[in-house]
């Protein structure tokens, strides 16, 4: 059972996100030391380097080998009704839309699995909830985080490209855009195969370090596991350097972005409840479904149930700012849901003890 000492230490492991929030919010709201300009710069820096290096770190620390592959089947199964379900609501109702799809995911699935859930999952299930929520957060980084990157600079692809052709079409119009038609350089359609866009976004992601955080992290582990290799410590110190960062940095820029706003909850109060009821009830049904698909019993099942009600990933808020998609109603959901999680999360622990 859970006890006011293991309470205590999910606060302290909480309270220097806050810290950084409360850094990057006073910097531009009341110390006007940054500009928007500067405020997305670090954003960048946040996404491209320290984010990347904090993946690549604890990715390449995790044994392969004694991952509970069951527990990850729920999690593949639990992610694939939301998708299945997303997918049903954007086709068949009139507010559904690619966009929202990709948000509604993220807000689903995506959760903070580290700072949050290892000192709560370890502090209710010792050290078998710990390992669990580890293994749950790799499997995140390698894979869903990868996929939201895909299809965000999918997007992005897309609508560069709609806005390039509009841009064209603006400046070429009437009579001398008939004659222009034949000209190589201007296409005569204005909509991108779906073969284009695949090219163009793979050359993209290739360019992108968190997609080779993750390939290296997981080869290292796999590397490391099989033969019982070791870093060698000028590498290892190099990674670590910027990795302690990540966490620090991207709550920094929440705290950047906060400030920017005219609202601390940016998105109003109506997303903010859609935002919650994914995060801490849509996205813990899911699992559940997925974890009795696959047979999961016992605490190995209540782990997989309460991970899955952990706040918003801090990652999801840095993608989202990065490509310009629903970044008020991500950042007010890592927020928010952050400061609702713990008594959330306990009453979630106190209702499966009750209910086994």
């Amino acid at each position: 059972m859970i006890e006011w000492g293991d309470v205590y230490k999910v606060v302290v492991a909480m309270a220097p996100l806050y810290v950084a929030l409360f850094l990057g919010y006073g910097s531009v709201k009341w110390w006007h030391l940054f500009t928007p300009e500067q405020c997305d710069a670090i954003n960048r820096f946040a996404c491209y380097f320290t984010l990347p290096l904090l993946g690549f770190e604890f990715i390449s620390h995790v044994d392969p080998f004694a991952m509970n592959y069951p527990f990850i089947g729920a999690d593949v199964i639990s992610k694939c009704i939301v998708v299945l379900v997303i997918a049903f609501w954007a086709n068949c109702s009139s507010k559904g839309s690619y966009c929202w799809s990709i948000t509604s995911f993220s807000l689903s699935t995506l959760n903070n699995t580290l700072i949050v859930g290892v000192p709560l999952l370890k502090a209710m299930y010792g050290q078998m909830g710990e390992d669990l929520v580890v293994q749950s957060s790799v499997v995140q980084a390698i894979a869903w985080l990868t996929i939201l990157l895909f299809v965000l600079e999918f997007r992005q692809t897309r609508k560069d490209f709609a806005l390039s052709t509009t841009m064209r079409d603006s400046s070429v119009s009437g009579e001398p855009r008939k004659d222009l038609e034949g000209d190589d350089h201007v296409p005569v359609s204005s909509r991108p195969s779906f073969w284009y866009l695949m090219k163009v976004v793979w050359q993209k992601l290739v360019k992108n370090p968190n997609l080779y955080a993750c390939v290296l992290g997981l080869a290292w582990a796999f590397s490391s596991s099989r033969w019982h290799l070791k870093m060698p410590s000028i590498i290892e110190g190099s990674i670590l350097i910027m990795s302690r960062a990540g966490t620090g940095t991207a709550m920094f820029s929440l705290g950047l972005f906060m400030a920017l706003q005219t609202e601390v909850i940016a998105c109003g109060a109506g997303l903010t409840v859609f935002g919650m009821v994914l995060r801490f009830v849509a996205g813990p049904a899911a699992m559940a479904i997925g974890a009795i698909a696959v047979g999961l019993r016992g605490d190995v099942l209540k782990v997989a149930i309460i991970q899955a009600a952990l706040p918003q990933s801090v990652t999801s808020f840095i993608f989202a700012k990065e490509y310009g998609l629903h970044a008020q109603v991500i950042s007010t959901a890592v927020i928010f849901g952050t400061i609702v999680s713990l008594p959330v999360l306990i009453a979630y622990f106190v209702v499966i003890e009750l209910l086994h």
